[in-house]
Formats: C-alpha cells, sequence, structure tokens
C-alpha cells in the first residue's frame, strides 16, 4: 500500500474524530473504514483504509491504541469498525501547562482546508463574495450604517 493513502487517512482521522474527541474529552473513538472511504471521496480503496486503520504503525502515529475491531470476517470492508483508545501520552500536555481549547483544535480542520484549495485561498474567495454597500450624503460623503 502506498505511504501517501495511509498519511490521508492518518489526517483525516487526527482532524475529523482525535481532534474534535479530545475537545469533547473523550477518552473513546469509533470508525466506521466506510465513512473514512466515503469522506476522502475514494473508489474502490476500502481495503486500503481497513488496512491502514488497524496497523500498529498508524496506532503509534496517530497516539491510539485498537481495542475493538467489528465487522466482516475478512476485516476488510465498509462495514469493518475500529475502537481506539486515545493513549494518554497524546492526550496529556505537559506537566505544569493546561491545554487550551483552542490548542487542543489545532489542525483539526487541516482536510477541510485542503480540500478547498488550501486556507489562504479560502479567505481568498470569501473576501471576493463580500460586498459592501456605501451610503453616502448628497455631498458624497460616506454616512454609517445605522
Amino acid at each position: 500500500m502506498k505511504d501517501g493513502l495511509n498519511v490521508e487517512v492518518q489526517r483525516h482521522v487526527l482532524s475529523v474524530y482525535v481532534g474534535p474527541a479530545k475537545v469533547r474529552g473523550e477518552d473513546t473513538i469509533r470508525i466506521k473504514a466506510g465513512d473514512v472511504h466515503r469522506d476522502l471521496h475514494w473508489v474502490n480503496r476500502v481495503p486500503s483504509v481497513c488496512t491502514t486503520l488497524g496497523s500498529k504503525k498508524f496506532q503509534r502515529e496517530t497516539g491510539l491504541e485498537l481495542i475493538e475491531k467489528e465487522g466482516p470476517p475478512s476485516g476488510m470492508g465498509t462495514r469493518a469498525v475500529f475502537t481506539y483508545r486515545l493513549s494518554v501520552e497524546k492526550r496529556s500536555v505537559p506537566p505544569g501547562r493546561k491545554e487550551s481549547l483552542l490548542e487542543a483544535l489545532y489542525g483539526t480542520q487541516a482536510d477541510v482546508y485542503r480540500q478547498l484549495g488550501g486556507g489562504e485561498k479560502f479567505i481568498r474567495s470569501e473576501r471576493e463574495q463580500l460586498h459592501f454597500i456605501e451610503k453616502k450624503d448628497d455631498q458624497g460623503i460616506n454616512l454609517k450604517d445605522e
């Protein structure tokens, strides 16, 4: 399996599942392979998703611990569900320092911005859609909105 696919699955899981679960203070996460496959808009790559979600490397790099796997006997399919425990070392922050809610959200929308062409492109397109109506008096002086 290509490393690029592994990385895409990992990024998606971190942004869509792990980040929000950390913010909510959850200890476990359930991930359905078919949901990940659909969210990434892939075709015929369910085995790659399942292999990645079950791999030790994935668990190590995401800070997840696989505690249960449900689904078809082959372990490969859209109905395969992986339940993970968020590792203590990934949930904790350095001693003497509290993690803010903003820090817990860091990176959670990376996939969204990537799909939109990057954060800068997204912001630029949003700005281009803004239209401000200027009100002027009889002498052409701008008036404030009331």
